[in-house]
């Protein structure tokens, strides 16, 4: 029996995909997975019990990745569930930053009392046109799960759209258009494009590189938008680029007190994921994630361990799981155990992510607790689990 904790709620439709093999919890210290959406963990304790933890969402700043890791805890998250909901909001703040359709609204809630309200208004709404973002160029920075949708998306709206990332991988490059042009710098992105959406996660490389020298290599009246991170653009930058005219429109799904009420700013409440649908499909790939984990030891989308797989646990035999630091002959030390107690592996597989590896190895034999203390007495093992 697997016990889990919800730190905040999720979407049924995910918990249902666990079985009766499982049980929630509101004890957090007996959980051997955590589902997590927003909730801080940084100042949490774990306990020993805790395997894993799911973050149904993409972004895990609330969670110790570093912390996670040195006590074995795989940190997994939910790409590209919630990318369409973003997908969406970002074309609707094209929208919104082309034609200043929330002045027009706002003009007519102040004169809903004029009996004349429809002559006025045709007078009035000279001062809210705008202009149409067909024929437009448009620049993506980062063609993630989101990156790429946001630009297919804008092609078949008309526009003519640059991608920049020079780490795409190969699943996003099959999925992306052929119609959206390679920029082979972000500098270009920069001076050619009239929109500027971006798309990347919050690096040390990426902190703040929308700055005042990205903005000055912009083009006049340029619209930026930014749903990713609010750390990615310098806000103090942005608000001097806002009110030189330089930027025609800012617009950020990140409510700071700095840049809410700033004239051509479009500040939204962090509702980019914040659909009926992002939810359910983050909720229901977090609980696949957990369970693939807890039943098979396979790693599927983690953020501080490498991916592994070595498909659905079968047989009779034990599947023994180890995450260790990626120092030399650790491979060494545990096979060599294994054959000490004259077990014979049918498959083995390791895989290592910077300082940190996991290795899974199929044996025909039952494992022993006393083995798996001798493994976990191995210097450099972090965690070792015995899936029977």
């Amino acid at each position: 029996m697997y016990n889990y904790h919800c730190l905040n709620p999720i979407a049924q439709i995910g918990l249902d995909i666990f079985n009766e093999a499982y049980q929630k919890t509101d004890a957090v210290d007996n959980a051997d997975a955590i589902l997590v959406r927003s909730a801080a963990m940084h100042d949490m304790e774990f306990s020993t019990s805790l395997k894993a933890i799911a973050r149904a969402g993409a972004g895990v700043n609330n969670i110790p990745l570093d912390k996670c890791a040195e006590k074995g805890i795989v940190v997994f998250n939910t790409p590209g569930a919630n990318a369409n909901g973003v997908k969406e909001l970002v074309i609707a703040g094209m929208l919104l930053a082309s034609r200043d359709v929330i002045g027009g609204i706002d003009w007519v809630k102040e004169h809903e009392a004029d009996a004349d309200l429809a002559k006025a208004a045709e007078k009035a709404k000279k001062a809210f046109a705008g202009t149409e973002i067909q024929g437009k160029k448009l620049g993506v920075i980062g063609l993630g799960a989101i990156g790429v949708l946001v630009a297919n998306a804008a092609v078949h709206l008309g526009m003519d759209v640059y991608g920049y990332d020079p780490y795409v991988s190969v699943d996003s490059a099959w999925k992306l258009s052929r119609n959206i042009h390679h920029a082979k710098t972000v500098d270009e992105i920069y001076k050619e494009c009239d929109y500027i959406t971006i798309h990347v996660p919050a690096l040390d490389s990426t902190k703040g590189m929308i700055n005042r020298d990205a903005i000055q290599l912009m083009k006049e009246n340029v619209v930026v938008l930014n749903f990713a991170r609010d750390v990615l653009v310098d806000t103090g930058a942005m608000i001097e680029a806002l009110e030189e005219g330089k930027v025609r429109r800012y617009v950020t799904d990140f409510p700071i007190p700095e840049i809410a009420g700033v004239k051509g700013a479009i500040v939204i409440p962090h509702l980019g994921a914040s659909t009926e649908e992002s939810e359910d499909n983050c909720a229901v790939m977090a609980a696949k994630e957990l369970r693939d984990y807890l039943e098979n030891g396979n790693i599927t989308h983690s953020v501080n361990y490498p991916d592994c797989n070595m498909g659905t646990k079968e047989g009779s035999g034990h599947r023994i799981t180890i995450l260790h630091k990626n120092i030399p002959n650790m491979l060494g030390q545990f096979t060599a155990l294994l054959a000490q107690e004259n077990m014979n592996i049918s498959q083995m597989t390791n895989k290592s992510r910077k300082e940190y590896a996991y290795v899974m190895i199929d044996v025909e034999a039952e494992v022993t607790q006393e083995l798996e203390e001798k493994l976990n007495a191995i210097e450099g093992v972090l965690k070792v689990r015995v899936i029977k």
